[in-house]
This record gives C-alpha cells, structure tokens and sequence, in this order.
C-alpha cells in the first residue's frame, strides 16, 4: 500500500529526528511521544489492511488518521522547543496531510467495496 510506504518513511525520520536532534531529557516526554505515535500510524494501516471484518478496518484507519494528527502536534512542539526548524516541521506536517489524505481516501475505496458487496 502507498500509504503504508509513506507513512513509514514518515515513522523513520521522526524517529531519526527525536534519536539525534532531542536533548536527553525530552528522552521519556516528546521523544517517546513522537516514536510512538509516528509508528502508531504505520502498524494502524497493516491492521487495518489485514483485518477481514469491515468495522475492524475502520477502527484501525481511524486510528491512523489520528496518530499522525497526533504527530503532527509532536513535531509543532519541537519546532516550539527549536529542536527543529519551522522548514523543517512544516515540511514533515504537510507530508502528514498527504498522508492522512490518503488514508482519507483508502477508508472511501473500502466503504465503497463494502457498499457494493452489501448490495450483491
């Protein structure tokens, strides 16, 4: 899945940002915060994607949509701290829109599968 892709190469600079540009004592606050959520969303579209049951995948691309808004707030808080630049932040931020627009797009592709096999 492209939003699987997308959200992973997103999962693994925010994790390289927090690893190498957070100070030590953000360590148990905004880093684990920030890794936590950007791998959130990555393992909320393989759940999303696997699980048979409609509503299953529903919850699961919710959820994803949440955590990278959740994310997003994580790297406007490190651009607040200056640990990293506005470029930056807005850059990752609006590769989050991207994201969630996608994810957005995915959930219409399933209810749409769904509505049409109902219909059968």
């Amino acid at each position: 899945l492209n939003i699987w892709q997308i959200a992973y190469k997103l999962m693994l600079e925010v994790h390289q940002i927090s690893k190498n540009l957070l100070p030590k004592d953000e360590r148990f606050r905004l880093r684990d915060q920030a890794e936590r959520s950007s791998s959130s969303v990555v393992d909320a579209i393989v759940e999303g994607y696997s699980t048979f049951y409609f509503k299953d995948k529903m919850k699961s691309f919710y959820l994803a949509r949440r955590e990278s808004a959740e994310t997003q707030g994580h790297l406007r808080k490190m651009e607040g701290k200056g640990y990293i630049s506005r470029e930056r932040s807005n850059y990752l931020i609006e590769q989050y829109e991207g994201l969630i627009r996608g994810v957005n797009g995915f959930i219409r592709y399933v209810k749409e599968k769904q509505s049409k096999k109902s219909k059968s």
